[in-house]
């Protein structure tokens, strides 16, 4: 759709709440909003495009047509805006990287004798959840740890049902818990062990503690030292467990610092959870393509999917910058929350210092982050300069052949973007016209044909095509693939990557000769070198994984062992050569036994 029909579109558009949906020409998303008023928002990216940031401008360029859904209020806008942004991911949304979710505690109380487990998200049943927590190794080690304090079950029985019906398991034995299935204890006694562990969870334990040091005194005056000595185990457990829970932005939390802060090439958001006024746990995420301007917009972004991941927030949130929807969103975290939610940017002396703080912790992860960012642009920088590219390299795609004594020949391809592995984007290639013996030109040749053909079909799994193409060899490895780059018209540069006699990156080798030394130049060298090695591995992984998906049928000999079977294949090239050898030709390789083993195998049907 031409600019000025979607000009023409957007007079047309109501002046209400609603949610706007930009695509390209490919009727893909790839920017999803929401607006008070959509006639107002939407026509703003269509007037004074100088004032618009980098990425704005971007996404106003590849707008083909926009859609829009009429909403009720500003706040359902922001619900249905938020959904959208998961369901999509559109390119041009500020999306946040870990969106794994963050795991609950579930306990069973509905159930006689309730159970602990690790669930994605709260369910609508009577059951209790705490959390959320950071990961599901820690909301695991949680469980773990109130299990050994207070003696609670691990196992998969049903219980009342299997009480008595089996002895206890080894944990009873060894005193790690309180042994339910023996009826050693009853419904109520274990109840009110499982209502003790929930309050450690939480970090209330305050009152719990007075209550255990009351009753260990009063086993102690009624001489019931073992099970005084049990509470005070337990007690001190408590004691050092403390508020030590990794729980994230749950209700525990009194208060969450946000803060957003630029660098040169990307910028970060830290979370500071604040408990009881004392600093709790630091989360952070990276967000790329951002910039100053952008600040409102990624925090606003943050929020909503921060804390819709967590389906819970804090009653304070203090965020380094205003936002554009502060009610919306406020109102937003109200309702996922279930209570009131304060959002504010901080004024006074003592938030101001926590917010400080705040930012602090973000230089710092930017600092770490951008020091690696900045090595592997300078990397790509020197690459270009000293290969006399035109313009910075990108992206890399490398090659290898791997085969076992001439047998299962397979190729790789790895890519690498901005200097660091694209997995999703490495294919692998088994070698159809090498099937016995080593033929790497010919292997290399099938492989980058193969690949080119996938290119100029239109696969998507192959495109687009890369910055620089690296082969792992010499001379005669980049010619060939120079050769087939050719025939399908492609002029993407093509080098080779050559390595010394200690099997060690050495240089880089044109295809018409020109050496390239790159060992004195760190940056380029560490790059290339990785490359190289991730082509390597990625080959050798897949035709490791071919043997051992096949096997071989001389793993089905006795005495034939790995050692044996490479020797074999080394010495006679085939498995069918193997079948041709007399047992004397075999024992030049194998011992005189194994030999005999070997020639009987395949000649029993002749002895029968």
């Amino acid at each position: 759709m031409e600019k000025s029909e979607l000009k023409q579109k957007v007079l047309a558009l109501p002046r209400e709440p609603g949610v706007y949906i930009m695509k390209n020409a490919r009727d893909e998303v790839i920017y999803v909003g929401k607006a008070k008023a959509l006639k107002n928002r939407v026509s703003q990216y269509f007037q004074n495009q100088e004032r618009h940031t980098e990425k704005t401008r971007q996404m106003v360029a590849h707008i083909d047509h926009f859609d829009i859904i009429v909403c009720k209020s500003e706040f359902e806008a922001l619900v249905l805006e938020n959904s959208m942004i998961k369901k999509y991911k559109p390119h041009y949304n500020i999306l946040l990287k870990d969106d794994k979710g963050y795991p609950f505690i579930k306990v069973t109380t509905s159930r006689p004798f309730p159970e602990f487990s690790v669930v994605g998200k709260i369910g609508k049943d009577a059951d209790r959840y705490l959390g959320p927590y950071s990961g599901r190794g820690a909301a695991f080690q949680a469980i773990d740890t109130v299990r050994r304090v207070f003696g609670l079950r691990s196992c998969q029985r049903v219980l009342p049902r299997d009480i008595g019906k089996a002895r206890p398991c080894l944990n009873a034995h060894m005193k790690l818990c309180c042994a339910p299935c023996a009826g050693k204890v009853s419904q109520e006694e274990y109840a009110e062990l499982v209502r003790q562990a929930i309050t450690v969870l939480e970090g209330d334990t305050e009152q719990l503690l007075a209550r255990l040091h009351a009753e260990m005194e009063l086993a102690s005056e009624e001489l019931r030292f073992e099970h005084a000595a049990v509470l005070r185990d337990r007690i001190r457990v408590i004691q050092r467990l403390g508020q030590r829970q990794t729980v994230v932005a749950s209700g525990m939390a009194d208060m969450d610092v946000v803060a957003f802060v630029q660098g040169q090439t990307r910028g970060c958001i830290v979370v500071l959870h604040y408990l009881a006024g004392n600093l709790h746990e630091k989360e952070y995420t990276m967000t790329d393509g951002t910039s100053e301007a952008d600040a409102g917009e990624a925090l606003s972004a943050f929020l909503k999917q921060y804390y819709s991941l967590r389906q819970v927030a804090p009653r304070l949130i203090l965020i380094s910058e205003e936002i554009e929807e502060m009610d919306a969103v406020q109102a937003f975290l109200e309702n996922i929350s279930g209570h009131k939610v304060e959002l504010t940017v901080p004024q006074r002396a003592r938030r101001r210092e926590l917010m400080e703080l705040a930012q602090k912790n973000a230089r710092e992860e930017i600092s770490r982050v951008e020091t690696g960012a900045e090595r592997r642009l300078k990397s790509m920088e020197l690459f270009g300069e000293m290969m006399g590219l035109d313009e910075v390299p990108k992206t890399f795609e490398a090659y290898d052949i791997s085969n076992f004594s001439g047998t299962n020949t397979v190729g790789s391809m790895v890519v690498f973007e901005d200097a660091q592995p694209k997995r999703s984007r490495y294919r692998r290639f088994k070698i159809k016209a090498v099937a016995q013996g080593q033929d790497d030109y010919l292997a290399m040749r099938e492989m980058l044909t193969r690949r080119m053909q996938h290119w100029k079909d239109g696969d998507e799994k192959f495109c687009p095509l890369p910055s620089v193409f690296l082969i792992d060899g010499g001379l005669g490895h980049v010619r060939i693939a120079r050769e087939v780059l050719d025939s399908f018209g492609c002029d993407t540069p093509a080098f080779g990557m050559v390595k010394d006699d200690h099997h060690r990156t050495r240089g880089l080798i044109a295809p018409d000769g020109r050496e390239f030394g790159i060992s004195t130049v760190p940056a380029l060298f560490a790059m290339i070198g990785r490359i190289q090695e991730e082509v390597h591995r990625f080959a050798i992984e897949y035709q490791r994984s071919l043997r051992s998906h096949h096997g071989s049928t001389l793993d089905k000999i006795p005495g034939v062992g790995e050692k044996r079977r490479a020797a074999l294949i080394k010495q006679f090239k085939s498995v069918t050569a193997i079948r041709q050898a007399s047992v004397e030709q075999l024992a030049r390789v194998v011992p005189a036994s194994t030999a005999q083993a070997i020639y009987e195998y395949f000649h029993k049907e002749e002895q029968s």
